[in-house]
């Protein structure tokens, strides 16, 4: 039972409560103490609340409460108010989704499952970002899209507990000899992930300082964020035995190379990858071309939601494979908007998008519904890719990018900001409710840090990711 889209919270009390006495019995014999509650808010931060295990049954028929005020916190555990959201008043319960119960490779003693939030009347919060991707899958669905995505994960390992930063590796990028310097954290990261269930693609040093990335296997929007907390919270935690820091943050040392959170995108038309076997350019379906439009169309306002930090525009610059420019290109990996068409033979199965201007320190449930939500829109007015990029972008006459139509996407915060609250279909993807949360909490962080120094703006965000 998935409770991905559930309604009335009363209406399902019964078999929730005899999955979670069911789930709650093996969990005890394995040592489990305690269930985190785990929901992510607006500024991108992993919230969470936890039970006793015997109390499991209690927490997935009634809920935990938790105040609303989470929602306009920023990164800084300082919070801001809208119109209509933040304050004292109100209470929400926290309702585990039993279906994505995991027992914490990690961490012995904990469990983890992701919660969806209603009110005390028992109807969905309406801002409940994952039930938000949820019903941005069934949308599509109804649509006649099955949208499957995944969420690579970069990091950066330090040394020691300090404010600083002092790489754990100092091997080649890529290098072997970055591995073996990691060998027995990176095998214990694997155990744990396998342990967990996640499926790993691949796990390899990366180019930035200290820095590794896991990719992992393609699912519906829901799981694939909650698999992106899942596997950061198991990398803190594998991390944290071996004595080592991690960062999750888009600048961890400033003026080089940051940490993304690239989303790979597909879909399938009843049994067929819209992104492979179609006669438009590099094999693209006509559904495809258009999701894959609808999305590049949006980016400058998609980076409020998917670079949402300042430090966010500290990664996002041109020639670091960042995707600074708004155009795609096949394969090409300075453009923000990537097709990857895969192995000839394979493409039905691995042909895809990916977004590369986004980071880890956004809300992936709230990105994932938009990515998809701007997709579709491309999809119901059959938008049209402009013309492809190949190289750098960074390297062509500012005359030719013009005449392109490739502009470089916002350079900070506010301009993120304000190409978000003036897009019109962004705002119909959003919807008014979160759009104003989000739209708020950004406001409040980019005066957080105005005036501040670029160095301050790292250190101030390093390890709060």
């Amino acid at each position: 039972m998935s409770s991905h889209l559930d309604g009335d919270l009363l209406a399902g009390a019964t078999v929730r409560a005899r999955m979670a006495r069911e789930a709650a019995r093996p969990m005890r014999e394995q040592g489990v103490a305690g269930i985190v509650l785990s929901f992510v808010d607006t500024a991108g931060i992993n919230r969470i609340k936890t039970v006793p295990v015997e109390r499991l049954p209690a927490a997935a028929t009634r809920g935990v409460g938790m105040s609303p005020v989470f929602d306009t916190f920023l990164a800084d555990d300082s919070l801001t108010t809208t119109a209509r959201f933040g304050g004292p008043d109100g209470d929400l319960r926290l309702v585990p989704d039993l279906a994505a119960l995991t027992v914490l490779a990690a961490q012995p003693g904990w469990a983890w499952a992701p919660v969806n939030r209603y009110t005390q009347d028992g109807a969905p919060y309406v801002l409940c970002q994952r039930r938000y991707a949820a019903e941005a899958a069934s949308r599509c669905q109804e649509a006649g899209l099955d949208v499957i995505a995944a969420v690579e994960i970069e990091w950066a390992v330090a040394r020691g507990d300090g404010a600083g930063f002092e790489p754990a590796c100092r091997g080649p990028a890529y290098g072997m000899a970055r591995l073996v310097e990691l060998s027995d954290y990176a095998r214990d990261l694997l155990v744990a992930l396998q342990r967990e269930g996640v499926e790993v693609e691949q796990l390899h040093p990366e180019y930035s300082d200290g820095q590794y990335e896991v990719s992992v296997g393609p699912t519906d929007l829901v799981t694939a964020a909650d698999r992106s907390v899942l596997v950061r919270q198991t990398i803190r935690a594998v991390s944290a035995q071996h004595g080592l820091q991690v960062s999750f943050a888009p600048s961890v040392v400033n003026g080089h190379v940051g940490n993304g959170g690239h989303i790979h995108l597909s879909a399938r038309s009843g049994e067929r990858n819209i992104f492979a076997g179609g006669d438009r350019r590099h094999g693209l379906t006509a559904a495809g071309e258009a999701f894959a439009a609808g999305i590049l169309e949006e980016l400058p306002g998609l980076c409020a939601v998917g670079a949402p930090t300042v430090a966010s525009y500290l990664r996002l610059v041109p020639s670091h494979w960042a995707g600074a420019f708004q155009c795609w290109g096949l394969e090409t990996r300075e453009a923000a908007l990537r097709l990857v068409r895969g192995l000839r033979g394979d493409q039905d199965r691995a042909a895809n998008i990916e977004v590369k201007c986004v980071d880890l320190t956004a809300n992936p449930y709230l990105l994932l519904g938009a990515l998809a939500g701007a997709g579709l829109a491309g999809v119901r007015r059959q938008a049209r890719l402009p013309e492809e990029v190949t190289g750098d972008p960074a390297l062509l006459d500012p005359a030719e990018l013009k005449a392109r139509g490739v502009q470089r996407l916002p350079q900070s915060l506010p301009e993120a900001i304000d190409a978000l609250a003036a897009s019109a279909t962004l705002r119909e993807v959003l919807g008014d409710d979160q759009l104003e949360v989000v739209l708020g909490v950004r406001r409040a962080e980019a005066e957080r840090f105005a005036g501040r120094e670029d160095d301050e703006v790292v250190a101030a965000t390093r390890w709060v990711y």
